[in-house]
């Protein structure tokens, strides 16, 4: 019988406030986009029951299925097993994944909840660009 060594996945974590919009995006496209051995998860300082419909609705288009990624918390684990740590956009301040984070990257996008879906339209294509870049700089690395 052969065994496998199985190759550690290198986590990529996706931070906001609730974990229903941007964030979620970020994952579909990295998971969608990034080399073998990475992996994405987003997650919220506060998260939300549910994934912005509209969110879902624009990813769909771009033949990507968030529907079925839910919202989690960030903890301490995620925190200590990512290689790499992008903050999406601060909405509410006292939430903000940057007070407690370190050594993050900050995207600054604007997040797509109660926007209408043309603009959410042009924040997954604003997210969709800075994916691939981040991917290409992995690739560049590896």
């Amino acid at each position: 019988m052969k065994f496998f060594k199985r190759e550690p996945t290198k986590l990529i974590l996706f931070v906001c406030v609730e974990n229903a919009g941007g964030s979620q995006m970020a994952e579909g496209y990295v998971n969608k986009y990034a080399p073998k051995g990475y992996e994405a998860i987003s997650v919220g300082t506060r998260p939300v029951s549910q994934i912005n419909p509209i969110a879902v609705q624009v990813m769909r288009e771009s033949g990507i299925d968030i529907s079925n990624q839910k919202s989690m918390e960030l903890t301490e684990d995620m925190m200590h097993n990512s290689s790499s740590i992008v903050n999406m956009g601060c909405v509410e301040k006292e939430s903000c994944p940057t007070l407690f984070l370190q050594n993050l990257v900050d995207w600054n996008i604007e997040d797509p909840k109660d926007k209408p879906i043309e603009k959410v339209r042009k924040i997954r294509d604003e997210i969709d660009q800075r994916v691939k870049e981040l991917v290409a700089s992995i690739k560049i690395h590896q």
